[in-house]
This record gives structure tokens, sequence and C-alpha cells, in this order.
């Protein structure tokens, strides 16, 4: 098996200071991963770099759906509704370990901003623009049945509910899974390496032509460029932070907005399926997973730094209170909360008066310089979008250039290990490591669903005596770059979000893996030790408001 590991990263920064490449893209989030993959098929060479971890900024803080977007539907973004829906079907072939079928309810009542028959026109339009492929159609419960499904739900005022079908999945994992995919001698590709300048043909800005990316490698300081034919941006939340750092006269161009979202044990809030609360003019889901409920998300404006948001007391008030609404019965407090997390939404500005009517529709233009920008869009269009990223990038080719870079197939499978016909054998495996492991029952249902057919190589390269934890972190560092011991609690393995402790008791038993791993001396070890503490006392500073 092909690795993406701390060695690999070695290998991509020789290739990155050496190499002249068809397309250098700073950002390894969704979009720039997206775009190195649907590139590399294309058969360009693709360097991609990373300030922070992959992931670590939006792409792993979104409330992980994969849904045509049933709230669009009142802005009339009905062409956005269906491109969702129809890659949403791609998705469930491409990444059947990480994209899951989900039943929604939609309960409604009296007072309520929308009505029942509205509601329902909206569900055929939903079935329809998804073109009916979904396993279940919407269905429509009176009060009484929709009590039945959820018995905590508010029943005064009920008038009933639709059941509605869309998905959830890892958003973190997905992004791995789609640098992974791309992996191979046209990729060079490096995390914690950030864009700090821009080089020009003319070695200025004043004509603005572009030639390289100036970075500086933040694991040890050295500064170097990275050039290519064209350069794309896919910084997300950053684009106005990295535009102002290329050019003199920066326009912003975001109306960034924040989303906040807490988890829950599922025995403390056990839903039957997920929910689609409307409180307000926004919309927060509670959506079960099978290692905890989230609940989300709030809509606000956001000024600052991306990489420190987080929860405020006023956010997680506000969630409660919706929670309350909707399942007075579960009596929810702050200290039922497992954790909070809050991403920044890269949205492009537009005349909308509030936050939630700005549209989530994705841009691409070119700056004069010939820099590409990728801004705002919906994580379930992701391979749209990164296609059609790279197709704007090669209008400015020549015509021969065009034809040879045509488009790849980008809706195959990320993982050849794991496809839909592979996962039918999920049950198979899972008998043979209750009969040849260590794991637990729960752990090995965890292990096959999240790796499918890829369990078979972890085993084989770990061997079967190990435990969960220390394959998942043995994995992580092989296979997704995992530097650090806070990206692999946060973003490798939901521990952060779903465990009281937030997984602290695992560490370990996984510590000793990343010092032998990536050679850390024993005053690394404290003080990557100290990093974790330090991010969860950042992230959950809202607790003292609640002490």
């Amino acid at each position: 098996m092909m690795t993406f590991s701390f060695e690999d990263r070695k290998q991509a920064l020789s290739d990155l200071r050496e190499r002249h490449f068809d397309l250098v893209i700073v950002g390894g989030g969704i979009n720039g991963a997206g775009a190195a993959r649907d590139a590399v098929l294309r058969g360009m060479s693709v360097a991609l770099i990373e300030a922070s971890d992959f992931a670590s900024g939006t792409s792993s803080r979104s409330s992980k759906l994969i849904h045509g977007g049933i709230r669009y539907l009142e802005n009339l973004e009905f062409h956005l509704v269906f491109e969702a829906l129809n890659e949403r079907t791609k998705l469930f072939r491409m990444a059947p370990h990480l994209v899951h079928p989900l039943r929604f309810m939609m309960p409604l009542y009296e007072q309520g901003r929308v009505g029942m028959f509205k509601v329902g026109l909206g569900m055929w339009l939903y079935d329809a623009l998804a073109l009916f492929e979904m396993p279940e159609l919407h269905e429509r419960l009176n009060a009484a049945q929709s009590a039945q499904r959820q018995p905590m739900l508010q029943t005064k005022d009920l008038l009933g509910s639709y059941v509605y079908s869309d998905a959830y999945m890892d958003d973190d994992r997905l992004v791995f899974e789609t640098l992974r995919a791309a992996r191979g001698p046209n990729l060079a590709c490096a995390n914690y390496v950030r864009a700090i300048g821009a080089e020009f043909s003319n070695g200025s800005s004043a004509e603005k032509q572009i030639a390289g990316v100036q970075c500086r490698d933040e694991k040890t300081g050295e500064t170097f460029t990275v050039r290519g034919r064209q350069v794309m941006s896919t910084v997300g939340a950053w684009t106005d932070e990295l535009g102002e750092s290329f050019f003199k006269h920066w326009k912003k161009v975001l109306r960034p907005t924040k989303g906040v979202h807490l988890t829950f044990e599922k025995k403390r809030f056990p839903l039957s399926s997920a929910v689609v609360m409307g409180a307000e003019s926004r919309i927060v889901f509670g959506i079960p997973r099978h290692e905890m409920v989230i609940v989300g998300t709030t809509d606000t404006d956001f000024e600052g730094d991306p990489s420190q948001v987080s929860a405020t007391p006023e956010d997680v008030r506000y969630l409660l209170g919706v929670v309350e609404q909707y399942f007075p019965g579960a009596k929810l407090t702050a200290q039922d909360i497992v954790a909070t997390y809050a991403g920044v939404r890269p949205l492009v500005k537009d005349e909308a008066e509030t936050e939630g009517k700005t549209s989530r529709e994705h841009t691409i233009w070119t700056d004069e310089s010939g820099v590409v920008f990728v801004a705002g869009g919906k994580y379930t269009t992701y391979r749209l979008i990164a296609e059609q990223a790279v197709d704007h990038c090669l209008k400015a080719r020549p015509i021969e250039d065009r034809v040879r870079y045509r488009a790849g197939d980008s809706a195959q499978p990320l993982n050849p290990l794991v496809t839909q016909e592979s996962i039918e054998d999920n049950d198979e495996r899972k008998d043979w490591l209750r009969q040849y492991t260590k794991l637990s029952d729960d752990e090995v249902t965890w292990l096959v669903d999240r790796h499918g057919g890829e369990t078979n190589e972890i085993l084989r390269r770990y061997g079967n005596q190990l435990s969960y934890w220390e394959y998942e972190a043995l994995h992580a560092i092989d296979q997704t770059m995992c530097l650090h011991l806070v990206d692999f609690f946060t973003r490798r393995v939901p521990l952060v979000l779903s465990r009281a402790d937030h997984g602290l008791s695992v560490l370990p038993s996984v510590l000793p893996h990343f010092v032998q791993r990536l050679g850390w001396t024993a005053e690394q070890s404290r003080s990557e030790i100290a990093a974790l503490e330090s991010y969860l006392e950042r992230e959950f500073s809202w607790r003292r408001s609640f002490a």
C-alpha cells in the first residue's frame, strides 16, 4: 500500500523546492484536496500546500452532512439543490465508508414559519430534484405518528411531520481520502507549509503575472518558493488574508459567518432519526451518529482569525434553547454537552440582508495576476467544484493543453479497497476480527465500518495483537500525514467530540507510536501533550460561564 506519511512529507518538500508544476494549490481543505485529485486524474503535475493540518479549518467543522439543502429551496436556489443531490448520489459510490444514508424528520407546528402543505410541495420537489434515486422517498406523518417516532418530541400544537432522506459523513476523513486518492508521482503534497507571499514573473506585482508561491515550512522555519504555471487558492475562510499577502490593493470578497455545533452522548439525547428544528429563520439539525449526537448550527457574521473561532456562551445558550423548544422532555443542560466545535463559512459577499440568506453557491474567478480563487460552496458539491475549478484554470492554457488535460473520471471510488461492492463483505470481515484479534465487538464494528476493505491491509501491516486505538493511530500516522497529537484526537478519530474525557484516557496507548514513528524526544512528547490540553482549554472555554 502506498503511504502518505511523515516520510512522504520529506520527499514532497524536496519536490516542492525543485520541481516546476502545472498547478500550485494553496489550501488543504476539501476544495483543495478535490482540485488536486481532479488535476492529477487529468495528468497534470500538482503541488499542494496547507498552512496547518489538512482539513483543520472549516472542512472538519461542518455539520458533517451530505445533503441537497432543504433550506435552500426557500431561497429559490433550485439549481444549487439539484447539483447537490446529484453529487450526493455520486458520493455514495465514491466513499461508501464515509457517506451514509440518514432519515430526517421535520416536525411542523401551528404558528410555525411554514405549514404542512408548503413543506409537502417542497418534499416532492426535493425527491424530484434527486431523480427519485434514494431508497426511501419522503413520508408524511400525523402528530401521533410523529410522537411515536420521536418520543421526546414536543407535541403541543404539533401538526405532524415529514420524513425524508439525506446523508451524514466524516468530513475530515473525506479530505484525507481525497488526498490519498491523488497520491503518486504527479502530486507533491505537504501540510504545515504556509504561503507567505507571491513571486511574479517580472519580480514585482506591478503587472501581476504569478510565477510561484513563497512558502515557509512551519516545522523548521525554512523558506522556499514553489513554482508553477498556475496558482489556485482554496484557502476558504482565509481567502482575504491570502489575497492581502499576495497583493497590495486587495478588496475583501468574503462575508464570513460562524457556525457552532454541540455534541451529546446518544444515551443522553436518544434520537431515532435526524431532526430538523426550524427555530427563527435558521434551521438547526439534531444528527444522531454511531458515536454521538450533533446539534447545530448557528449562522452569525464573524470577524477575526478563523483559526481562533470557538463557541461562546451565547452560542451554547441559543442551541440549548432550540433543543428545549423541540424536546422539552430531554431537559438538556450545558453540563450534558460533551463538546462543542465552531467553523467559519467562507461565503462570498452578496446583497443579502441577513447571514442566513447569503448564498452558499461557490464562486471561481481569476485575478488579473493569473491566480485562480475558489470561494464559497457546499461540502456536498466539492467534486463538482474541483472539476469546475480545474476547467477554469485550463481556459487560460493553449488549446493543446485543454485537449490533453480533459476531465478524468473523478466520480470513481476514492479508495479502491473500499467500494460499494466490497462493503458487502464487511460482515465476514467482522467475523474474522472477532475470532483472531483482541478487539471487542464494538471495536470490531468501528474498525470495519470506518475502513471497510482496507481493514485487511491494516491487519496485514500491523498484526492482530494491537488495541483499537493503536490501529487507528498507526493508520493515521502512516496514511494521513498525521504529525501531532491534537491532529489525531480532533480530526483522525472523533475522540474529542464524542468522549467525556475527550479521549485523554487513550493517550498512554497511542503516544508510544507517535514517539517511535515521528522520532519525538521526551521534551517533544511533553510539548505535544501540553498543546492538546491547551487546545481543549481554549475550545471549551465557554464552560466557565456555566460553572
